[in-house]
């Protein structure tokens, strides 16, 4: 898809929705270098209070609100140096603040901090959330879908679809939205996560989700691909078979024999 090309974002999201019956909004999430663009979106909401990004997420995710913050509206430092708003200082990278909480020792707290994927520091001094649905980022640096793992291996295997390609995940433990919106602004590539303690504490996230945040561009292939496989049958919710039943009925049905052995 050209860089170009336009989406129709309601009716993206609604096709997304028919696909995996999703229960928490698609967002998207864009970064500014420059805080009156991002004070410039239409209905955005600034905190009145120190958020982690986590809840900031959340408040688009789960209330359907567009919100746009600085570096000022985070809590400490791990947030905004994965979005890039606080540097990846010395301090930072000591991880002498998770020592003790999170792992045994200041190295393992520094090796983790390292292990990190996180905006580089210096371009950019805002960013926002937004239900995909409003347009409101168009386009946003990237998109946020939470889903079940059912709908989540579905969503994958839409984008495997067509151009396949074996997807490599990593999981850095606590803080893994760098696992995340992390990884996929900094590199512009599809990013799975388990979203951590802090996420689930902090930005509402039921135990039963896991987080895609990928590029624009990747939803409509995500798309087509479920599209496609669901005219063979592979579609969701995934029925279950029965553990003890005769497999051979069920996989003819998307394995028809072929001919000629």
């Amino acid at each position: 898809m050209s860089e170009n090309t336009r989406i129709d974002w309601p009716s993206l999201v609604d096709e997304l929705n028919r696909l995996l019956r999703l229960k928490t909004t698609p967002i998207g999430m864009k970064l500014f270098e420059r805080v009156e663009d991002m004070l410039a979106i239409p209905k955005v909401r600034r905190p009145g209070a120190i958020h982690t990004t986590d809840q900031i997420v959340a408040q688009a995710a789960r209330l359907g609100f567009t919100v746009g913050i600085t570096r000022e509206d985070l809590v400490g430092a791990q947030c905004g140096a994965v979005i890039g708003l606080h540097p990846q200082d010395e301090d930072w990278l000591s991880g002498r603040a998770m020592a003790g909480v999170w792992f045994a020792t200041v190295e393992d707290s520094a090796a983790h901090q390292r292990a990190m994927r996180v905006v580089p520091h210096g371009k950019y001094r805002a960013l926002a959330v937004s239900p995909l649905a409003s347009g409101r980022l168009d386009p946003p640096d990237i998109c946020l879908v939470y889903a079940t793992p059912g709908q989540m291996i579905l969503l994958i295997n839409g984008l495997q679809w067509a151009g396949y390609q074996r997807f490599d995940w990593s999981v850095v433990g606590e803080s893994s939205c760098a696992d995340s919106w992390g990884r996929a602004l900094a590199t512009g590539q599809a990013s799975l996560s388990i979203p951590c303690y802090a996420e689930r504490r902090y930005g509402g996230v039921p135990d039963d989700e896991l987080l895609m945040a990928l590029p624009p561009a990747d939803l409509p292939k995500a798309i087509a691909g479920m599209q496609a496989l669901a005219k063979n049958g592979l579609r969701y919710p995934i029925p279950s078979y029965g553990i003890q039943a005769d497999a051979r009925a069920g996989l003819g049905a998307s394995y028809p024999a072929k001919s000629g052995g």
